[in-house]
């Protein structure tokens, strides 16, 4: 019996606490002996015996009560020769007892993934012959204590996933002269990681990501740490360029630096031999020029080389042939939202793993190699946004695992490959915004596997859609209408009525006009529409005889007229008006353009307003040469005449739906209609999709753009409520104010930099517009969009602004004071619910919400206006950048996303 075999192992009991452990009684009569009732003959489920002066070992029999429940045997002597302490993957709550310090034979002591709160006892520190120590996934707070430098014969210390904070956690560690591996990962640790760290010369491992440290990792780092095989300081601000000596790190295995504001080149890698993953996105390396991938080459020594991902940043040039000559076994490369320009070399094709390749948001032109069609193992191919033309190579089905192809915006041609029906795992198609034309292929029917998105919109295809539709299995994408995008080809029909094209046979029946009366028809309609395209021209010469053209008529592909935008909105009426602003009025429209027609909306300029011609020049040249997600996107721009011989100008963007972010933050009330609200996870969301499209301006345009008037009313949203910032009537390129003279001269002659309460204070001051500027706007709008307050608010007089409102109420501890009151009935926070200013969410902006237990959920928030806080400074030089901006709301993101995955376990 295990209970006998436990009181075997007691080698002294002074009190006779097992004195009744003999067959005379029934063992659930023993002292601290319970047992349940629900088994019959009785199953052990409790052994307490505490503060017993019991001295020996514990029996390794006590494993066999399997009905045990509880077992305590504080205070006794049994540990003093216990050297290993496994106890992770519990249920264990409370704090780590302070008297393990007793337990001075301990090399091993792994209390990973419980529940443990409160300070890792200072005790553990005379533990000088502990080699490990796990204690990750905990809710363990504080600091390590100075005590842990006395660990001298501690290798391994896993840490991560708590809640350790402060600038000094990495002292006492930097004297561990054995460490090998350390863990801290998901902390909130701050400050710079001191120099003595670097020398610790045993290190193999480190991993510091999502944490917010900050500072430059020494130039030395690839020298001093010579056995470093993983680095991971992933999410964090660390700034600076990457270590060169990088290049000795001859046991590198992982190197990951992503979302940090790193900046200069990257360094070779050729002794790095063992690579096999290597991360450094989103930071601001390269310079956009021609060599910035130079050290791809040296990593073709890599021959164990995974994953290799280097998107968002600022690297330009063309993709170097040398990429064939990478690792065989490379499954990942991510190229994605750099400068990069160029073909993609057909070489590519040796890289016979790769399982994505994501080229998305560059510049790459020429055609999409055929030997790409020899990457049979590829998952994912994203090359939208750049500049591809050419046709889609048949070879496209050879790619049997494809499960994402996306080759939208560009310039393709031709028509839709047959061979695309052996990608029999095909989920997503989107191949939009090209001008590819033909027939849609009846095998894209037959791949049953279509069924996340069918994008075709905006493209030349015609005909009918498929007969064999009303085949196509129930998993097919054609049983959803609402994934399948058509718009823009207006030569389709039939299909599903869900789809809203014309009856096929309608189009049969207008075969019946004569084939001359059509040319003759031609004819006049040509001749007319020429004869009042001389008659504008002329009235514009005799108008603006002398003057220079204001737009080049290149800038944009496509090219409008006045008469087409007064059709399109009918004549500019009222009924379509959706908007007011500085210089000018926003009308929807439905335009007919390339064969089809597309909702529109069109921003007629107030000539009669100064500064208005200016500011259509300035949001022109912003415009035309940029592309982001989050970047409202402009189609085309209008400089000519109206009807009456007066001077005309406007721009034409795409529609979204769901209107400006201010419309939703300060909605009006109209009818028995509850006014729209967003939830905290849209809010966030909303305020990174912003924070992307900063960076981009600021950091990754060729030259850097500012804002100059970033505010709610100019944040579009999607119909998936994704934030769009648009109205550049206002933006500056750098070097244009770099000449102080240049500035003063063009902002005066629109007027005030911005508007008020989101211009940052120097602007007033006649300071030259900056990128600190933009930032001081986004903090504004980011205090904004969670307070639910107007930065022009009457609370807000006499120097007190929402910057110090809010700065005020973190340091008070009077978050429940400031947040919008929608916000805080859905976070709980502050324990009382405030009924009388809350709005009801509406069935869009509540689809994604999320309920959240308070003291993480305040944790989080504060986090979140933190940023706004440390955004809106008065002082230009104590701003953040957006860079950071983006690091710090993506990890606030995730910790909200976590916490309320672990809400919702532990509601089930």
């Amino acid at each position: 019996m295990a209970l006998l075999e436990f009181k075997s192992m007691i080698s002294s009991d002074p009190l006779g606490a097992l004195s009744s452990w003999n067959d005379s009684t029934h063992f659930c009569e023993w002292h601290g002996v319970s047992c349940s009732r629900r088994q019959v003959g009785g199953r052990v489920a409790a052994l307490r015996l505490s503060s017993q002066m019991l001295y020996g070992s514990i029996s390794p029999h006590i494993g066999n009560l399997s009905f045990l429940k509880e077992l305590d045997l504080t205070n006794n002597s049994f540990i003093e020769r216990l050297q290993y302490l496994q106890l992770t993957n519990n249920s264990l709550r409370g704090e780590i007892p302070s008297n393990i310090s007793g337990c001075s034979a301990l090399a091993e002591f792994s209390a990973a993934n419980n529940k443990l709160v409160g300070q890792l006892p200072w005790q553990i520190g005379g533990l000088n012959k502990l080699r490990v120590l796990f204690v990750t996934k905990n809710d363990l707070t504080g600091s390590i204590p100075p005590s842990f430098g006395n660990l001298s014969s501690l290798q391994i210390l896993r840490a991560g996933e708590n809640h350790f904070s402060g600038s000094t956690v990495l002292d006492p560690l930097s004297r561990l002269k054995r460490l090998q591996f350390l863990d801290l990962v998901l902390n909130n640790l701050t400050g710079e990681i001191p120099a003595s760290f670097f020398n610790l010369s045993s290190l193999t491992d480190v991993y510091f990501s999502y944490n917010q440290l900050h500072g430059n990792l020494p130039r030395n780092l690839g020298i001093s740490l010579p056995n470093l095989r993983t680095l991971d300081v992933a999410y964090n601000r660390f700034t600076g360029t990457v270590p060169p000596s990088l290049s000795n790190a001859s046991s590198l295995v992982v190197l990951q630096l992503p979302s940090n504001n790193f900046t200069g080149t990257m360094p070779s890698m050729e002794s790095s031999r063992n690579l096999m993953w290597l991360s450094i996105f989103n930071n601001s390396l390269g310079s956009g020029q021609a060599n910035d991938l130079s050290f791809l080459c040296s990593l073709t020594n890599a021959s164990s080389l995974q994953w290799l991902l280097i998107h968002y940043n600022n690297f330009g040039g063309s993709l170097p042939k040398q990429v064939a000559n990478l690792s065989t076994g490379l499954e990942v490369l991510s190229l994605k939202g750099n400068r990069l320009s160029g073909g993609i070399p057909g070489e590519i094709q040796n890289l016979v793993s790769l399982q994505w390749l994501d080229a998305t948001y560059n510049n790459f032109s020429g055609t999409i190699p055929p030997a790409i069609g020899k990457l049979q193992a590829l998952q994912q191919l994203q090359l939208s946004y750049n500049s591809i033309s050419g046709s889609i190579p048949s070879s496209i089905g050879n790619l049997t695992k494809l499960l994402g192809l996306y080759l939208s915006n560009n310039h393709l041609q031709g028509g839709i490959p047959a061979g695309i029906e052996n990608c029999r795992n095909l989920m997503t198609l989107d191949i939009s915004y090209n001008n590819l034309s033909g027939v849609i292929p009846s095998q894209i029917m037959s791949i049953s596997s279509l069924s996340r998105l069918l994008n075709l919109s905006y493209n030349h295809f015609a005909g009918a859609i498929p007969v064999e539709v009303d085949e196509v299995p129930l998993g097919g994408v054609f049983k959803n209408a609402s994934i399948i995008l058509l718009d823009g080809n207006r030569k389709l029909c039939g299909g599903l009525a869900e789809l809203q094209l014309p009856s096929c046979s309608f189009r049969q029946h207008k075969k019946v006009l004569s084939h001359k009366l059509k040319i003759v028809i031609s004819t006049i309609s040509s001749l007319g529409f020429l004869t009042c395209i001389a008659s504008c021209l002329l009235i514009f010469w005799i108008k603006k005889k002398g003057k220079p053209d204001t737009i080049p008529a290149d800038d944009f592909q496509l090219q409008v007229s006045y008469h087409s935008l007064h059709k399109a909105t009918d004549g500019f009426a009222t009924t379509n008006l959706i908007g007011v602003g500085s210089f000018g009025s926003v009308y929807k429209g439905v335009l007919d353009m390339n064969e089809h027609s597309t909702t529109i909306a069109v921003k007629v300029f107030n000539l009669q307003r100064r500064g208005a011609s200016k500011s259509f020049m300035a949001e022109c040249a912003a415009l035309k040469n940029i592309r982001h997600r989050n970047l409202v996107k402009v189609l085309t721009a209008c400089s000519g005449v109206d009807h009456q011989g007066n001077d005309f100008k406007a721009l034409v963007y795409e529609f979204l739906v769901n209107g400006s972010l201010e419309d939703w933050l300060h909605p009006v009330q109209s009818g028995d209609e509850p006014p729209r609200s967003l939830n905290f996870i849209q809010r966030l969301n909303i305020s990174i999709d912003v924070a992307y499209a900063m960076n981009y301006l600021h950091h990754q345009c060729g030259t850097p753009i500012v804002h100059c008037d970033l505010k709610p009313s100019n944040v579009l949203l999607d119909e998936d409520l994704v934030g769009h910032v648009g109205d550049f009537g206002l933006a500056r390129f750098l070097p244009s104010v770099a000449d102080s003279s240049s500035t003063c001269e063009a902002s005066s002659s629109i007027g005030i930099k911005g508007t008020v309460g989101y211009a940052p204070p120097e602007y007033g001051m006649g300071h030259e517009v900056s990128v600190q500027g933009d930032v001081y706007s986004y903090g504004v709008h980011l205090l904004e969009m969670f307070t639910g307050r107007k930065p022009t608010d009457e609370a807000f007089q006499e120097g007190f602004t929402i910057h110090r409102f809010v700065r005020t109420a973190i340091s008070e501890k009077l978050v429940t004071e400031l947040l919008d009151p929608v916000l805080l009935n859905e976070l709980h926070i502050g324990g009382t619910t405030h009924n009388n200013t809350i709005r009801s969410n509406s069935s869009t902006s509540s689809k994604v919400a999320t309920k959240t237990s308070s003291p993480k959920a305040e944790e989080i928030l504060i986090s979140i206006l933190e940023i706004g806080v440390a955004c809106s400074s008065d002082i230009p030089q104590e701003r953040i950048s957006m860079n950071e901006v983006v690091t710090r709301l993506v990890s606030s993101r995730k910790s909200f996303l976590d916490q309320s995955t672990r809400r919702r376990r532990e509601v089930r």
